[in-house]
């Protein structure tokens, strides 16, 4: 079994800050890739950033140059820093992994979600 666990969404101002984590746990060979979507009532779930084992990364249009994606491998940890927050961020933040289980199968694993409300 993979675990994924998401922290530190809440309310913030606009032109505020956040930053939200993600442990990964269980029986894990490998990470592959590690994302944030994100999905707003009545939208669906888009892209927020990803970072692949390599390092490389890709953010979705609207958050590029606000929004920073790392990862520590060593914890099996993803981190996702928001800066310059506005109103049209607020969503469900959801943190994604591609992980190769110790049985050596392939396969995306979502955490639960983590509330980020951006109002004044």
């Amino acid at each position: 079994q993979v675990q994924l666990v998401e922290s530190g969404g809440g309310l913030v101002q606009p032109g505020g800050s956040l930053r939200l984590s993600c442990a990964a746990s269980g029986s894990i060979f490998s990470i592959n890739a590690l994302g944030w979507y994100r999905q707003a009532p009545g939208k669906q779930r888009e892209l927020v950033a990803r970072i692949i084992s390599g390092g490389s990364t890709n953010y979705g249009d609207s958050v590029k140059g606000r929004i920073t994606i790392s990862r520590d491998n060593a914890k099996n940890m993803v981190y996702l820093q928001m800066n310059s927050l506005k109103a049209e961020d607020t969503a469900v933040y959801y943190c994604n992994a591609l992980i190769t289980t110790t049985a050596r199968i392939s396969r995306n694993y979502w955490g639960q979600g983590t509330q980020v409300t951006v109002s004044s």
